[in-house]
């Protein structure tokens, strides 16, 4: 089976490579529907991996082999594409994909994904609802939950993790004990919990998402997982065997990127200096994942090696570059020059496959590599779209624009409380009183039954 499936990989990148157009996309950043033009086609090759609308298939899902915390990056990737470029062609898609996969007690651990699941897993679905709601995208249906309620809930569940038995804090990766990873606290999943927690503060205004900010990050400034020097470097994660001692020390650009953003976040809402000075670190450190101002995901891109995960991390990246970009404006000068380069260069990438416009890994050399996947295309739809970051507002919050309403104790209840309340009738009553009666005389029956 291995080398079946290794020859198909070798016969359809062959074949790809065979139809390759060399006409790549050129991109025009002063032209808006230059911009706009090739997006779409960027959009549509990324929504070619989609299989939510097959029939039997899940709503919300990418084709194997992606993930779902891939899918919810992705819904997050479309959100930035409906908003930046005023396309709206996907949002019946972004909606019943972000609506389906909430899970039970509507927190984004649904039953297809309860037993396997890892915190940054969630994480990432929490951070496309928390888009939705800064972006005022068409609120859900009254009897749905809000796109608020959903991030809280998120977070709320993250933050009664927190494990304080080991290492003096600190995320667990996986939620659950059977997992690989139980053992790892990595930054993704502590990454994501500062920032959930820094974009919450922002949009509610609630103190109380602070102090959980400032503790996330404190514990991880304390473990090593953001270093302390001069330039101010992201790592992965730690071991608890050792009591978080040993830093595995790869720098990827999603992690660098969550903090980032989170110091952003929380400078534009609490204006404090030390936010600020953070944010400004960060972004010179950021240069790290740059060549010639042209992106790319420093720890495996070299020596090729990046799997199917990393494949998508530059997308996050670019998301999170255009959001410090537009919060805190002493870094525009130095995002926006990198954003151009490398929306330029990943445009130029995407002249590949069948379609003539898909999408490779490698920016740098001003053609399409042969890579391609639901990653690629997220990572070049993501460059592209943030190059007209400050053509936009920055993220609304709940008293400039942000309509979306949510609860505290999201995630917490046994039942959702956000949930429009239902119009009892009278009829409704008694027809709730009949059905109990049948349910009761039946109990009584199979009782009788069995003692006779």
């Amino acid at each position: 089976m291995l080398l079946t499936n290794t020859l198909l990989s070798i016969v359809t990148t062959t074949t790809l490579l065979l139809s390759h157009s060399t006409k790549a996309l050129e991109i025009d950043l002063d032209d808006i529907d230059s911009l706009r033009n090739a997006t779409s086609l960027v959009a549509y090759g990324l929504m070619d991996y989609y299989t939510g609308n097959q029939y039997g298939k899940t709503i919300g899902m990418f084709s194997d082999p992606y993930y779902w915390w891939e899918a919810g990056g992705a819904w997050g990737s479309m959100l930035d594409y409906w908003y930046y470029m005023d396309n709206d062609t996907y949002n019946d898609e972004i909606m019943a994909a972000l609506l389906h996969q909430t899970g039970d007690n509507n927190d984004y651990v649904p039953l297809n994904q309860s037993t396997t699941e890892g915190n940054d897993d969630q994480a990432f679905w929490g951070i496309a609802v928390m888009t939705a709601a800064e972006r005022n995208f068409t609120n859900p249906p009254e009897d749905s939950p809000q796109w608020l309620y959903l991030a809280q809930a998120v977070f709320n569940t993250m933050a009664l993790r927190w494990d304080g038995d080991t290492c003096g804090g600190g995320l667990r990766w996986q939620i659950f004990v059977w997992n690989s990873g139980y053992d790892y606290k990595n930054t993704v999943s502590n990454g994501a919990l500062f920032h959930m927690a820094a974009r919450l503060a922002r949009y509610t205004g609630n103190q109380s998402y602070v102090d959980w900010a400032e503790k996330v990050y404190d514990w991880m400034y304390e473990v090593g997982l953001v270093s302390n020097g001069s330039s101010m470097f992201v790592y992965d994660g730690v071991n608890i065997a050792n009591n978080c001692s040993t830093i595995t020390p790869y720098q990827w650009t999603y992690n660098h990127g969550l903090v980032m953003a989170g110091a952003a976040y929380l400078y534009n809402f609490t204006e404090n200096e030390v936010w600020h000075n953070r944010t400004k670190m960060l972004v010179d450190a950021s240069t790290v994942f740059f060549n010639n101002s042209i992106m790319y995901e420093a720890a495996c891109q070299g020596p090729n090696s990046c799997n199917t995960d990393q494949r998508s991390f530059k997308a996050y990246f670019s998301r999170f570059l255009g959001a410090t970009a537009q919060l805190v404006p002493e870094t525009r000068s130095k995002i926006l020059p990198l954003i151009n380069a490398s929306a330029i260069a990943a445009g130029k990438s995407c002249s590949g496959g069948t379609d003539g416009h898909t999408c490779g890994l490698n920016w740098f050399i001003g053609d399409w590599d042969g890579m391609y996947g639901l990653g690629e295309q997220m990572c070049a739809l993501e460059v592209m779209v943030n190059t007209r970051c400050l053509h936009k507002p920055a993220p609304y919050t709940s008293t400039n624009g942000g309509s979306s309403v949510g609860d505290g104790a999201a995630g917490t209840e046994h039942h959702p409380t956000n949930l429009a309340p239902l119009h009892i009738t009278k009829g409704s009553r008694a027809g709730a009183g009949i059905i109990t009666a049948v349910i009761g005389i039946s109990i009584l029956a199979c009782a009788l039954w069995l003692v006779f």
